[in-house]
């Protein structure tokens, strides 16, 4: 089963959404959804969201691919990098492994947006 990653933007901020139902991010999809997500973020202005609301599982090996994303991001001018809609096992790994204090994480992409866009002006 092939799960896309979905791009459109928002008030200047772009939004990856994973998947469009509840999925685990494992080693038979891990590989298809990082190259996606990394092939995007080369591709679009540095201001992102990667909407993770149909996300019930991910391993560290997902970590690194969004790690990999945070990095280009913030070496971009203006860059900012965000998650949103994490499930609560998802935010939980996030919290445990402190990355919820290098990472903007918000409840919903709405909320991403608004904080995004307010530091553009």
């Amino acid at each position: 089963m092939s799960i896309k990653v979905t791009h459109h933007e928002v008030d200047g901020v772009q939004v990856l959404t994973i998947g469009s139902a509840a999925i685990s991010i494992d080693e038979d999809n891990l590989e298809e959804i990082s190259q996606q997500l990394l092939d995007l973020v080369v591709s679009i202005p540095p201001q992102i969201v990667v909407d993770m609301q149909h996300i019930e599982f991910y391993g560290s090996s997902f970590i690194e691919t969004l790690f990999r994303m945070w990095n280009r991001v913030k070496s971009s001018e203006n860059g900012r990098f965000g998650l949103s809609g994490l499930q609560p096992y998802c935010r939980e790994i996030l919290t445990i492994t402190n990355l919820d204090s290098v990472w903007s994480i918000f409840d919903d992409v709405d909320a991403a947006v608004a904080e995004f866009s307010s530091k553009e002006e």
